[in-house]
């Protein structure tokens, strides 16, 4: 059964504020909150995103360092680039032709299926949890254990992707996600390196966004963002704000992910990729049962590597059909 990845982390997030507030004594009460909250998701009736009058406006936060090489000019792998629009142009044209293009697969219940032929494998993992500013062992152990018990990977197109099947792959209005998204103003900055054998490396840093959401600014044009992880902490019906609204307590910071593609200059695809997006989630004056006004922060790495192993496919139980 197919889990959306974005839906399962922000259960995870809120599994995490309840083991957090609540201690390890209710791991049933805390499991019966997540499941429903993981039904609610997957069924559609969790409270939707508000329509943003301009979700640029979003990017936050004006200490935006570049955590890559700045852009420079020249010619690499006989492509010249003389800016970052041209950086942008060059990298979207090969992520649309790379991922137009689909392969048929056996799914886990073993029927054929077309999907994305270029498909990634993914990596998850939540760390630096703090309650009230401080480490817990007991919910460092408790929080992989919980991603690894209900997170089921399954491969997916170039980022960002909701949807391993193409028809499917959309976006929260329902348009489309085949085709890039990626502006040069999403940026902050962006480089390009000769790869050698007629490949060139190209990186990109989008800028710092909170609550980004997919296919809608910066980091959700360039990653499969979370999208509104509030409305699924409110979807556990016995959590609470101590003071002020889901929107002032539930702060996520997308901040220096980068995204690496090595491009086949004959072919104009790209031949492997790596997107790792970081989410810093920082919940405050939260309140469960008797607990009242904690705060809780953790850090979200989300990697996605391209093309995937047949490790990785074995793992999923999904596999290309020779």
């Amino acid at each position: 059964m197919k889990k959306i990845t974005k839906s399962v982390l922000c259960v995870i997030l809120a599994a995490a504020l309840v083991f957090s507030l609540t201690g390890c004594a209710k791991v049933g009460y805390v499991f019966n909150g997540t499941v429903k909250a993981i039904q609610e998701v997957k069924s559609g009736d969790w409270k939707k995103a508000p329509e943003a009058e301009n979700a640029d406006a979003a990017s936050a936060s004006t200490d935006d360092p570049p955590v890559i090489d700045e852009f420079a000019a020249g010619t690499f792998g006989g492509v010249e680039f003389k800016s970052i629009e041209d950086v942008v142009k060059y990298y979207c044209a090969a992520y649309d032709k790379t991922k137009a293009k689909t392969a048929k697969y056996k799914d886990e219940e073993g029927k054929i299926v077309e999907m994305y032929a270029f498909a990634d494998e993914k990596e998850i993992t939540i760390t630096d949890i703090l309650v009230e500013g401080k480490s817990n062992a007991v919910i460092n152990k408790l929080i992989p254990q919980l991603l690894g018990a209900l997170y089921v990977p399954t491969i997916g197109g170039l980022q960002p992707c909701n949807a391993r099947e193409p028809e499917k792959d959309v976006d929260e209005k329902g348009e489309s996600l085949k085709t890039c998204r990626v502006k040069a103003d999403d940026l902050v900055t962006a480089n390009v390196k000769d790869g050698g054998d007629g490949k060139i490396i190209i990186s990109m840093q989008p800028k710092t966004v909170e609550m980004s959401r997919v296919g809608m600014d910066a980091q959700g044009r360039m990653f499969t963002s979370l999208n509104d992880i509030g409305s699924v902490v409110d979807a556990v019906d016995a959590f609470s704000w101590a003071s002020g609204t889901t929107e002032e307590n539930c702060k996520v910071v997308y901040k220096g992910g980068t995204a690496v593609v090595t491009i086949d200059t004959k072919s104009g695809e790209i031949v492997e990729a790596h997107y790792d997006m970081h989410v810093y989630v920082n919940i405050i004056h939260a309140s469960i049962a008797v607990v009242h006004d904690k705060s809780l922060s953790a850090t979200v790495d989300y990697k996605c590597d391209f093309p995937a192993s047949k490790e990785f496919y074995d793992k999923c139980n999904v596999h290309p059909v020779e």
